[in-house]
């Protein structure tokens, strides 16, 4: 049997990342994870503690060591965190492992999608959210085109006709 490639998305908060990855994995018969779920699994605490007790830094460490485990495995979408690009060495295991697809949106529609979300530690500060979400792009989207395979614009499409939108490009 042939061996089953691994899709991961990659992009910034409010994409669509999880919801379409759920649908993709569910329409390929693969199994679907999540990285940031994955990291509240393992420490048994959720992102903002996290990020409140060991800082940024402290979870880009365990992000990295999560998305390496999970992309060594076979057959599974994995929706990563949005900064876990930022990484060189995450980049590079999603590269070499599988499919990357940067799902691609605008400030307005990542502000409109995380405005009552207070699951974002990145966006629980006193900067306003749309000059996190402009900064964050400025440091990010170089990252996310340089290591995409394909790029899908998510903005005004349901999570079904993007993850179809993937199955089409990748060929699977």
């Amino acid at each position: 049997m042939a061996e089953k490639r691994n899709i991961f998305l990659i992009g910034p908060m409010g994409a669509g990342k999880s919801t379409i990855g759920r649908h993709l994995a569910e329409q390929l018969h693969m199994e679907f994870f999540d990285s940031d779920h994955e990291i509240e699994r393992r420490s048994g605490a959720d992102i903002g503690w996290v990020f409140d007790v060991e800082g940024e830094e402290g979870f880009r460490i365990r992000e990295e060591k999560v998305i390496g485990d999970l992309s060594e495995q076979q057959g599974i979408v994995l929706a990563t965190g949005g900064g876990a690009i930022k990484s060189r060495e995450t980049r590079n295991k999603l590269s070499a492992r599988g499919i990357v697809v940067y799902l691609e949106t605008t400030i307005e529609k990542q502000l409109a999608r995380t405005q009552r979300d207070k699951r974002r530690p990145l966006l629980q500060t006193e900067e306003p959210p749309r000059e996190v979400l402009e900064r964050l792009a400025q440091e990010r989207n170089a990252l996310y085109e340089e290591v995409a395979d394909f790029v899908i614009q998510t903005d005004d499409q349901s999570a079904k006709v993007v993850a179809n939108q993937i199955v089409k490009l990748i060929g699977m």
